[in-house]
């Protein structure tokens, strides 16, 4: 095991590590993945527990936490094991979060890259913690997040319009984990759902320029599922209303929250 892993069995206790608790969610098989991202949370002093990541391929099916009907309706494919088994694992993490007495939680996939200041980052984001429930740290998308208040140096915080996909690197407050677990059956791939935080007046904001890089060359072990997931077109007679609902309801429930987020950024005293 790299040294600075913890047991999966036996997790460092939050009072030992503060306020934050870091998870990195890892396959058993995966172990160059965990050595390459070990050495990186060692360069940057951050000490995590690895959440063992469910094996897609050894699921069976139909199965309780998965929603077979509801995934072809509203994401208009069949079920990918591997996607369904990220989905799992996420939810691990955020279950082992809220039996800790942490107040936030770092959730890292492992083909993450780290800005050299990604510390400071995490400790500057946490003392604002009142400006979001969900604080996103890497996208795989290329879309504008507008940002609305300076964090520090050069970052500020943002807010997307639009669907962002990826959850390589979040954090996330016990509000936001509790609502993220109650989200089973699985119905959505996890970045989707993931991305649809303004339904429950949630608070999603992304660290701008990104600490974190997903897009580090690594083989992917979700995406690239190829056409066999794709249902025949009749899909977009669900899917495309779905989407079309989302977007608009994004679009009005973030610029309202961007709205107050600048006038409260405003009233902040000068430091």
């Amino acid at each position: 095991m790299p040294k600075s892993a913890t047991s999966d069995q036996a997790p460092p206790s939050p009072r030992d590590s503060g306020a934050i608790v870091t998870y990195l969610i890892n396959l058993d098989r995966a172990t160059e993945r965990l050595e390459k991202l070990d050495r990186r949370l060692l360069d940057i002093g951050l000490p995590y527990t690895r959440i063992a990541a469910v094996e897609g391929r050894t699921l069976r099916f139909p199965h309780p936490d998965f929603s077979d009907l509801a995934y072809r309706l509203l994401h208009g494919r069949r079920r990918a094991p591997a996607e369904v088994g990220c989905y799992f694992s996420h939810i691990a993490a955020l279950r082992a979060f809220l039996t800790s007495d942490a107040e936030h939680a770092l959730i890292l996939e492992d083909d993450i890259t780290f800005a050299p200041d990604f510390i400071a980052v995490m400790h500057a984001a946490v003392a604002r913690a009142e400006d979001w429930d969900i604080l996103r740290l890497s996208t795989v998308n290329t879309g504008r997040a507008i940002p609305f208040s300076r964090l520090f140096g050069r970052y500020r915080l943002a807010i997307a319009l639009t669907r962002e996909k990826g959850a390589g690197a979040y954090m996330v407050n016990r509000r936001a984990a509790r609502w993220l677990v109650r989200q089973m059956p699985m119905r959505l791939a996890y970045d989707i759902m993931f991305d649809l935080e303004y339904l429950a007046g949630l608070r999603a904001v992304f660290v701008k320029p990104l600490p974190c890089q997903q897009i580090t060359g690594e083989a992917t072990q979700i995406q690239n599922q190829g056409p066999d997931f794709k249902l025949p077109k009749w899909r977009y007679l669900t899917v495309l209303p779905y989407r079309a609902w989302l977007e608009i309801t994004r679009l009005i429930m973030r610029l309202g929250y961007l709205g107050a987020a600048a006038l409260r950024s405003l009233r902040m005293p000068l430091k």
